[in-house]
């Protein structure tokens, strides 16, 4: 994945890290405010987004070895630290 800006739950994954993707389905924000990475496989195109409190990824961490595991362990801390915050939506 190419980062095109940071989030807590992409924090700390190495530069093209590589995801498992199952299919070619792919998001295509109107807003491209919202894509934090870009994947390239014959073409440029969003696989994670971020809005608020909302991130999402198109690939499959669960089968994405040790990277997986890292974005799930952000994920469990960007919560725990939003709801401290009260930012919690």
């Amino acid at each position: 994945m190419n980062f095109r800006q940071e989030h807590p739950v992409l924090q700390g994954l190495p530069a093209d890290s590589y995801f498992y993707f199952v299919h070619s389905y792919y998001a295509d924000p109107e807003d491209a405010s919202f894509i934090v990475g870009t994947t390239t496989y014959g073409l440029d195109f969003c696989s994670a987004v971020a809005w608020v409190n909302v991130t999402a990824v198109q690939f499959h961490p669960e089968k994405s070895g040790d990277v997986g595991l890292v974005i799930y362990e952000n994920f469990v801390k960007f919560v725990e630290q939003t709801k401290a915050a009260g930012a919690w939506r």
